[in-house]
């Protein structure tokens, strides 16, 4: 039931992290909070697609919004976005493990058609 959950955990954050928007968006809250009508300024986009836009990521626990006074202030929440990080190391480490080999019989045959040029040559 574990592993479900941090699927559909993945899922729900691979989804959010899919818009450009919303990777700019986590971006400028990677350098702190910022009020709604901040995230806002840079985008062409209507008011409704941006809260469209936070509603998705407060979906995937990456962000948080809070009200401060008359405003609502936004936070990125980093732990949702290292559970993406943890889940991709694992195949990262496939992949190395894999060029590893490739390099291995790369360099097998490199020396064997250096073997057989000597012979030939």
């Amino acid at each position: 039931m574990h592993n479900h959950m941090v699927v559909d955990n993945l899922s729900t954050t691979f989804a959010a992290l899919s818009d450009p928007t919303r990777r700019a968006m986590i971006e400028r809250l990677s350098h702190g909070p910022a009020s709604v009508h901040g995230l806002t300024e840079p985008f062409a986009l209507s008011q409704q697609m941006i809260s469209k836009h936070i509603a998705c990521l407060m979906r995937a626990r990456i962000v948080i919004k809070t009200k401060r006074g008359r405003e609502s202030v936004c936070t990125l929440r980093p732990q949702a976005i290292k559970t993406v990080s943890d889940w991709a190391f694992t195949y990262r480490r496939f992949w190395e493990e894999s060029f590893d080999k490739l390099e291995a019989v790369v360099n097998q045959m490199k020396k064997e058609e250096a073997r057989d040029g000597k012979r030939h040559g």
